[in-house]
């Protein structure tokens, strides 16, 4: 079922990035996704919807926002908006504009690590947003491309920085898997995301890495801080997520196939968790499929 909009960017094998400056009092774009990473920063937006996956919420007056995921739903919507003069910078850039051999370098680690994260999306906290204003300000203005890459630079790097950035998306959602996990808990984490729709048991799972329950659910939230059965659930509503985007499967059918065997609280769950009932969050991914 598929109604999201897979954009074509403008960038060429020959560019650095691809940057526009927009001054508007609407939204319009559709859900999109798309192959490059971006960057994206709106200015007086206070009441604008930003739904990246699964994640969704009202934006303030300034909003700096990196998605790396290749596939990963995004938009901004008009939503309870009524500023006369929205500004939005956009950057989009291809993933290998800084290769991997640079980014194992010292001095990248702390991006590339950033880039791992906006594979679910991150909302830069606004310390961060202020830190880098002056060089979002002139990006768009300067006449020397060189320039523009290394503002580009000192953006990313300062980004990298942030302490209060926010991974949006769920991790089921935008199905990303971990890769430098302790070992025991990729293993746990392996096996509930294949059978996330089975009763799910702390025993069972302590087992499997020859723990003892107690022991291993403290394991677990040091190593993720999560506690076990919230990860779970927030698995279980991932999974939902993504069927209520991808498929025309009624929500009763969800629910249970997603290992809830309560309608009612699989409605409570999901909205308290994603802010909206399931039926809701499935009419946000509801525009027509275009190519662009």
């Amino acid at each position: 079922m598929s109604n999201v909009l897979r954009e074509v960017t403008p960038i060429t094998d020959r560019d650095c990035f691809y940057i526009v400056e927009r001054h508007k009092t609407e939204f319009q774009y559709p859900i999109h996704s798309h192959n490059v990473y971006e960057l994206n920063f709106i200015e007086n937006g206070r009441g604008v919807k930003r739904i990246v996956g699964d994640s969704i919420e009202e934006i303030g007056d300034l909003e700096l926002t990196l998605v790396t995921g290749d596939g990963l739903e995004h938009v901004w919507e008009q939503g309870s908006c009524t500023s006369a003069d929205i500004r939005e910078i956009t950057i989009q850039f291809s993933p290998d504009l800084l290769d991997s051999r640079l980014l194992g370098r010292n001095q990248f680690l702390s991006i590339k690590k950033m880039f791992e994260n906006a594979r679910h999306g991150v909302a830069f906290s606004l310390s961060a947003i202020a830190k880098v204003y002056t060089y979002l300000d002139t990006i768009s203005s300067l006449e020397d491309s060189f320039d523009q890459f290394l503002n580009m630079l000192k953006i990313l790097y300062e980004l990298s920085q942030d302490k209060g950035a926010r991974i949006l998306a769920s991790t089921s959602f935008a199905n990303i898997t971990g890769e430098s996990e302790s070992r025991r808990v990729r293993k746990v984490k392996d096996y509930i995301s294949e059978h996330y729709a089975e009763e799910l048991r702390l025993d069972d799972l302590a087992a499997m890495v020859g723990m003892a329950p107690s022991a291993f659910s403290r394991f677990f939230k040091q190593h993720t801080t999560r506690n076990l059965q919230d990860y779970i659930i927030d698995v279980r509503l991932g999974r939902a997520a993504r069927m209520l985007v991808d498929t025309t499967t009624g929500i009763s059918e969800i629910c249970y196939a997603c290992g809830f065997n309560n309608l009612s609280n699989f409605n409570r769950a999901f909205k308290n968790r994603r802010g909206y009932t399931p039926r809701d969050f499935r009419a946000l991914f509801t525009k027509n499929r275009v190519f662009v």
